[in-house]
């Protein structure tokens, strides 16, 4: 079978986990959840075993013919627009393929070990792997419209398996919360399809890509409105609260959220339609702005965060921040060398706080740990080397992604940009080092009693709450995210010490610190070593990937870059290093007074949107239910409705059996008749 004939089989990745789907969601109660969750999860490296074979037959192939469309059938066709389900072969696609089996097959087997008690693994794992399938139909799809059809799945996978424990009230409110920001991304992909078809007459990325006028009106319109999509997808700004509160859902799906699906979609379709943006310099430069702001202020939100997985979330939306800065710039190999990077060590990061809440009995409160690496020393030296890679500290892979990202910036003359990157990466070593600090080092907190946030229940209560958590595998009264401004809780774990994980979740934890720390040499700055710049050149040979130009200038840029990580790290070094005196007090947030209460509150972002929708929205929701519902259309339906109750207690009277009055209608009905004629007659 030749390479081309293989690449045919392209669909076969995102079946496989789309039938592992079906069945766990059908069957999954007369499989059990422990079959279940080994089907889904071999079904995953499954899928995995198939994106490497499309992976080497498409590297047997030239470069100029590794693009392959494989087209299923036409979806639908609609005048002159016609639609196909198909799948778009090349070394972009491959690429998120990899990335979305691989770190899921990881995630999957991880999340074996997580929800093992859980008496709904089954559905859990039915919602794990259509998520993945939805993703991979994202990133394979041939067109626009396939492609929205799996941005909108894993839109709804993410409602569903953030607000899968939604016997929390906080589980139900962020899995809503999630949805509805996503939507109006949405709306800004569905009008962006809307003036495609309009002008170009096809949603196909080839057509639409081609046909592309550089400087258009409408060229600017559609990649504005693209970059909305991004925008909720990728949580930039001002889209970027559902994300942190999605930390509610229990911790693998944030892994996969984070490290290999959803979050990087917009990252994605940026990338695919490169084109269109680049036909625009106003809407590469909106990208550009939008994402440098986000880096740098998801990141100071994140250094005041008393949450273990908030901290990670808020780290993640200000290296999404990075990647859109990459795009802004054209720096696109640059952009998706980082999320490829990132995708290892904070899916690395994800599982280990994961290790961390499942050994401290759901505790997610960084101010009651301390000395956790006696305990949980395998988590603590993956956490650890992830952190060093996050931070951008050589030879680890985030520093050579960061600094080959900085560096592009840079070289395209964006200067005020460049420093607000280099401003994030202090402020990305400074919240790195005081997570791990918290966690792993320092005094041992959860040994202390810290103030409780509300008093004991009852014993009565205590019982129930202990037979509901039997039932459901977890305690729906406990809420495990803590916010900013929250007292610090009391310990649960009643005198025991911190445990290490299973083995089936230690496992990928150590895969990926292993990557975290080496997989940055797939694409470094030197000759002969830039693999992932090769393989990616045929998608993006229309645009000239930014580079320094002498060795000095690189050497210098490296410099600069690895001081203001190790700034960072020293900083939080010194303020964390000896834990925390008092739980209840954060130095950080004690220095910096009222400043740290705005960051560490998110700017009162999420409180602004929810004052200025609410508000607003139910004033507006009142007249709707007051005035037009109840008045107008009930006035209207019950007002007919009166209309011929009236008329038939009038009418009614007619038919009541009297011989008498039916004589008299007669007549006068005969009458009336006769005079009609007459007067008919006479004119």
């Amino acid at each position: 079978m030749s390479a081309l004939q293989i690449l045919d089989w392209i669909a076969l990745v995102p079946a496989l986990p789309l039938l592992g789907a079906a069945i766990t969601l059908l069957a999954g109660r007369r499989l059990g959840n422990a079959r279940s969750a080994r089907l889904a999860t071999t079904l995953m490296f499954l899928a995995f075993g198939v994106s490497l074979v499309m992976f080497v037959a498409m590297l047997s192939l030239p470069a100029s013919d590794r693009s392959q469309v494989s087209t299923l059938f036409t979806w639908m066709r609609v005048d002159q627009l016609s639609v196909d389900i198909g799948f778009l072969v090349d070394p972009l696609s491959i690429t998120w393929a990899l990335l979305v089996t691989g770190v899921g097959s990881l995630i999957h087997l991880y999340a074996i070990g997580y929800m093992r008690n859980d008496p709904l693994a089954s559905r859990f794992f039915g919602f794990f792997n259509l998520f993945a399938a939805s993703m991979l139909i994202l990133v394979l799809a041939n067109n626009f419209l396939f492609t929205f059809l799996g941005w909108e799945g894993v839109g709804l996978c993410s409602y569903l398996l953030i607000a899968f424990w939604h016997q929390r009230p906080g589980a139900a409110k962020a899995g809503k919360k999630a949805f509805i920001y996503n939507r109006v991304g949405d709306v800004g992909f569905l009008i962006a399809m809307f003036l495609m078809i309009n002008e170009y007459g096809s949603v196909d990325y080839g057509i639409v890509n081609n046909s592309v006028v550089d400087g258009s009106g409408v060229a600017t319109a559609i990649a504005l409105l693209l970059f909305l999509g991004a925008m909720g997808k990728s949580a930039q700004m001002p889209l970027f609260p559902w994300l942190a509160d999605a930390m509610e859902g229990p911790t693998p799906v944030s892994a996969l959220m984070h490290a290999a699906t959803m979050v990087t979609a917009g990252v994605f379709l940026i990338a695919r339609a490169h084109p269109i943006f680049e036909a625009s310099s106003s809407a590469m430069t909106v990208v550009m702005w939008v994402g440098a702001a986000t880096a740098l202020i998801a990141g100071t939100i994140a250094v005041f965060q008393p949450d273990l997985k908030r901290v990670l979330a808020y780290s993640t939306i200000s290296q999404l921040g990075y990647m859109f800065l990459a795009l802004g710039v054209g720096a696109y190999v640059a952009a998706i060398f980082m999320m490829l990077m990132h995708a290892f060590f904070k899916g690395c990061l994800f599982l280990g706080a994961g290790s961390v809440i499942h050994g401290d009995a759901e505790n997610q409160d960084l101010r009651i740990m301390g000395g956790f690496r006696k305990f949980l020393p395998v988590t603590a030296i993956a956490m650890m080397i992830s952190w060093l890679s996050i931070a951008g500290i050589p030879p680890f892979s985030g520093f050579w992604a960061k600094d080959g990202l900085l560096e592009a910036v840079f070289e395209t003359h964006n200067y005020a940009p460049w420093i607000i990157g280099l401003l994030a990466a202090i402020i990305t070593g400074i919240y790195m080092t005081r997570l791990i600090y918290l966690t792993f080092f320092g005094n041992e907190r959860f040994r202390e009693t810290p103030l409780p946030v509300v008093a004991g229940a009852s014993d009565d209560a205590a019982t129930d709450t202990h037979a509901v958590e039997a039932e459901l595998g977890y305690d729906p009264d406990f809420e495990p995210t803590v916010a900013f401004g929250e007292l610090p809780r009391a310990a649960r774990l009643d005198g025991h010490d911190p445990h290490e994980s299973p083995k089936i979740m230690l496992f990928p934890i150590l895969v990926l610190a292993v990557l975290a720390a080496v997989a940055g040499f797939i694409n470094l700055p030197i000759s002969g070593w830039e693999f992932l710049s090769e393989w990616l050149a045929p998608v993006f040979k229309d645009v000239a990937e930014p580079a320094a130009s002498s060795t000095t200038e690189t050497l210098t840029l490296i410099t600069i870059s690895v001081v203001m990580a190790v700034t960072g790290i020293t900083i939080s070094y010194f303020i964390y290093r000896h834990g925390l005196a008092k739980a209840d007090r954060d130095p950080m947030t004690a220095r910096l007074g009222p400043a740290a209460t705005v960051a560490g509150s998110g700017y009162y972002l999420d409180a602004g949107v929810s004052a200025a929708v609410d508000k607003p929205g139910r004033v507006t929701a009142n007249f709707l239910d007051q005035q037009v519902d109840k008045k107008i259309i009930d006035g209207t339906v019950n007002g007919i409705g009166k209309l011929f109750i009236v008329a038939g207690n009038g009418l009614r009277h007619i038919q009541d059996g009297y011989i008498r009055r039916y004589a008299l209608g007669i007549t006068v009905g005969v009458a009336s008749l006769l005079l009609f004629i007459l007067a008919y007659a006479v004119r």
